[in-house]
């Protein structure tokens, strides 16, 4: 809801919807968090070393999703190509971070509530990706 607030009082035009934006905003910092916090769940495991690649994908799409979200807040200066180079990006780092989530996720919860997260982050990005001229 603050997401979708502050686009709205933006005072200039933005080359894109912003409702769609602000979902997508939305979207990306809910995985972040859900990448932090299952990167640090998994550290928490009994055998966290089993799950390096995991942790390690995680973050990397934590930090992706959240450069992301912050991208698509700026609108000053706007250049499409950065945008879709980052929706990219964060598209495939949100797939390869629910493909690892869901090799765990018979044994790990949070992984299984992570990939979750993450497919429907990779999707959000696809479909605002779609809607970039």
């Amino acid at each position: 809801m603050s997401v979708a607030k502050m686009i709205e009082t933006y005072p200039a035009e933005i080359n894109l919807d912003r409702k769609a934006i602000a979902d997508t905003v939305e979207v990306l910092l809910e995985c972040s968090q859900a990448c932090t916090a299952c990167a640090d769940a998994c550290l928490s495991e009994e055998n966290p070393g089993d799950l390096a690649k995991c942790i390690r994908t995680d973050l990397d799409c934590a930090d992706i999703c959240a450069v992301t979200a912050r991208v698509l807040s700026r609108h000053t200066g706007y250049d499409a190509n950065i945008t879709r180079a980052q929706l990219q990006a964060c598209a495939q780092a949100c797939s390869s971070c629910a493909a690892e989530c869901e090799r765990h996720a018979d044994h790990h919860e949070h992984c299984r509530v992570c990939a979750e997260i993450c497919r429907r982050c990779a999707e959000a990005c696809r479909a605002l990706l779609a809607k970039i001229s």
